[in-house]
């Protein structure tokens, strides 16, 4: 696009650039979000000017093709196809004309360029659909200009605008003249009844690319001279490099440098294979700073906090000692979930060429500004030094929320002035993780007359705690006296966030105590929660963040899908419901025993997510989630011995199998709402509903993850096996 010359210059105060392209057409900059900086400096001289000046743009041809740039992070969740869509929405273009490209990292304009917490969406939703409908009625008024009429007697559609006589002219004819149009502050938004885009199902944009194997992911990205990097890092947490003979790695026939940088050593080579030969003859030496950790210790460890009493609390209503001093009796339970590493289907890589002038920075990353930021600081650069490309992801769940893969490339990449791309096999991605927290929790409630009038939540946890606004999740509200207090131990074991954070064992921890409570109470299990729910309604307290009514609405149709009590024999179902993320989920598994062993068969998933701008995509995600959470549930475990991780692939760590996969029916509750997460929402209720449907089916009640290592712990004898 170097070539194209400027034919007008436009400048403005506010979330928009235009300017026209030689040879026909309109490049449109916009910010996507709300909190857009105003002092965004306008467009100038198209010759001199760099795309990546933009916060996201549309590109618009004289035939009528639009080109989207996706600005957020695509780790499978979607969005390079929904949130263009809901641009194309409000542009009022037919989908087939709209081509999509993912933009690089902007982070003089945009604010939120991140993947995490399921956000993009709910974050993304106004101030995309204000680029489309500003650009739409730029071009509106461009037609009218040119019939000398006034733009509220035209209108548009597909890409088509009409005046009051008939008469019509298409975006392309227009967009030229677009670009000199002043660009309207306040323009009006399409009403729900008029999508013809969002809420169909449009497949993934980069499908073909996928199926085909084109290069599209960061292993793929290559470079005219760029080296193959792989890293030795310490095998367990607490130790240091003391020394290191790099002869015999440097020996081998296609290594071409090995570079320490702190307690790491990287082997250099001109291909994958080379590199990972190379690193495999290097003799290290490594030295114990401290005593190393164990899983066993870290059992007593966190059963310890839970017996004490240094806690901090985040929510307290009411007096939990009071009313458990009173009540008939106190049902009280503890719940125990393992580190997990993230497995991303794509191992951690990035490619940096670090070089007087600039860095130039490639991969798959999940934060890239902030990434870019911890760069520059550790190279001791100007940001604006960096260019960053993000690729499409194989997999992140929280792992690539951490730029230490980038960090590395760069690190060798400024030490020996060369492209370089780091690659980590599977043993180095399951051996230097960001793991889930290895998690307890205490869940204590009091009951008198029937009714529950305490609830005390307690957590330790490793490294950190449950974010802020967990405590005001159900049953926050519904009572009286509800209190939630956590404990940590700061381990050298580094944790970090695994998709749906905390909430991806909590639902678990909370759901079967719910379930084992009203099976104390002798009541039903679904009506004693839309009894608590029902507490809820017309709360004035704004640190609730659920809907009681969206929840009981999804628990409901959960309910009346899954043919709740209506199993047929040996068919034994669960029930779970959970919030996070925004959104309101209820889940019903069946399972049936084979052997002694419970089957998954299927889940019924309800989902509350507002409006679904691209069901088909939004199915993949709930789909993913459920099976993400039941398979972690089942099978996911994992240990460190002497500070050392016990498994290194998928021969000793396990995973859900593709046989094992249930079928899973997804439910989304028609409504107008915004639309709120869906990437994690429905992963954490999954593991509650499936471990109360293993009670039905065995009688036995389930406190631990992975619950198959915790059934053969109880060794089920074929006898006990209830119906």
């Amino acid at each position: 696009m170097s070539n194209n010359k400027n034919e007008q210059r436009f400048s403005r105060r506010g979330f928009m650039k235009a300017t026209s392209l030689a040879g026909g057409g309109l490049l449109i900059g916009f910010t996507f979000f709300e909190s857009c900086k105003p002092g965004a400096e306008p467009a100038v001289d198209l010759a001199d000017l760099n795309y990546n000046d933009f916060n996201a743009f549309i590109k618009i041809a004289d035939n009528g093709a639009v080109t989207i740039f996706s600005p957020n992070p695509e780790i499978g969740q979607g969005v390079k196809t929904s949130m263009p869509m809901i641009i194309a929405e409000e542009l009022d273009v037919e989908w087939k004309d709209v081509h999509v490209v993912q933009a690089p990292l902007d982070s003089k304009n945009y604010t939120r360029q991140v993947a995490g917490g399921s956000q993009s969406i709910r974050h993304g939703w106004e101030p995309l659909r204000q680029t489309g409908a500003t650009a739409r009625q730029m071009l509106v008024n461009a037609a009218a200009a040119r019939w000398g009429v006034d733009p509220s007697e035209c209108s548009s559609s597909r890409g088509v605008i009409t005046n009051a006589k008939g008469e019509t002219l298409t975006y392309g004819d227009v967009v030229n003249e677009a670009a000199g149009m002043e660009i309207p502050e306040d323009v009006q938004l399409k009403a729900v009844s008029e999508f013809h885009i969002i809420g169909q199902e449009i497949g993934n944009v980069d499908i073909d690319e996928i199926v085909t194997g084109k290069p599209l992911f960061g292993l793929d990205y290559k470079k005219e001279g760029m080296s193959y990097a792989c890293v030795a890092r310490p095998p367990a947490f607490g130790q240091t490099l003391d020394s290191y003979d790099d002869s015999q790695a440097r020996a081998i026939s296609g290594v071409t440098d090995v570079v320490r940088f702190g307690d790491k050593v990287a082997v250099l080579a001109t291909d994958t294979w080379t590199a990972m030969k190379g690193k495999k003859e290097l003799k290290l030496t490594w030295k114990s700073d401290a005593s190393l950790e164990s899983t066993a210790e870290h059992h007593k460890i966190l059963t310890g906090l839970l017996d004490g009493n240094s806690f901090e609390t985040l929510r307290k209503d009411g007096d939990v000692k009071k009313a458990f001093s009173k009540a008939d009796f106190v049902l009280e339970r503890t719940y125990e979930s393992p580190f997990l590493p993230h497995n991303c289907m794509e191992p951690m890589n990035f490619f940096a060429d670090v070089t007087p002038e600039k860095i130039h920075l490639v991969g798959p990353i999940q934060t890239p500004e902030g990434t870019a930021n911890r760069i520059a600081e550790v190279l001791e650069r100007d940001v604006a030094d960096i260019h960053l490309e993000m690729t499409r992801q194989g997999g992140g769940f929280g792992r690539r929320l951490y730029g230490d893969f980038a960090l590395e490339a760069a690190e060798i990449s400024n030490l020996t002035q060369k492209p370089v791309q780091v690659i980590f096999s599977r043993e180095d991605d399951m051996a230097d993780g960001i793991y889930r927290p290895a998690i307890k929790y205490r869940i204590a409630a009091s009951v008198k007359d029937g009714a529950i009038t305490g609830y005390h939540l307690k957590e330790a946890s490793i490294n950190s705690n449950m974010y802020g606004l967990i405590p005001n999740f159900f049953p926050a509200g519904a009572l009286e006296n509800y209190q939630v207090d956590v404990a940590k131990f700061d381990s050298k074991i580094t944790t970090g966030a695994w998709r749906a954070p905390y909430t991806n064992f909590l639902a678990f921890a909370e759901q079967t105590f719910f379930d084992e409570l009203a099976e104390r109470m002798e009541t039903d299990r679904i009506q004693l929660r839309l009894d608590l729910l029902d507490n809820v309604k017309g709360t004035t307290d704004d640190r609730i963040q659920y809907s009681p009514e969206r929840m009981q609405k999804v628990i409901r149709t959960a309910v009346e899908k899954s043919g709740w009590g209506k199993a047929p024999e040996g068919v034994y179902q669960g029930f779970s419901a959970y919030y996070c993320h925004n959104s309101h989920v209820a889940e019903v598994a069946e399972v049936v025993m084979e052997g002694n062993e419970p089957v998954v068969k299927r889940v019924v998933c309800v989902v509350d997510c507002g409006i679904v701008v691209n069901p088909l995509g939004a199915r993949n995600q709930a789909e993913g989630g459920v099976i993400d959470g039941i398979g972690h549930a089942m099978y996911g475990d994992y240990a460190f011995e002497e500070g050392a991780p016990q498994y290194l692939n998928f021969d000793g760590y396990r995973l859900i199998r593709i046989k094992e996969v249930p079928r899973v029916e997804t439910h989304f509750i028609k409504n107008t709402e915004s639309p709120t997460g869906l990437g994690e929402p429905a992963l954490p209720p999954a593991g509650a509903a499936v471990a109360n449907a293993i009670k039905a089916a065995t009688g036995k009640r389930l406190y631990n993850q992975p619950f198959l290592k915790e059934l053969k712990e109880m060794q089920i004898p074929q006898n006990e096996i209830i119906g």
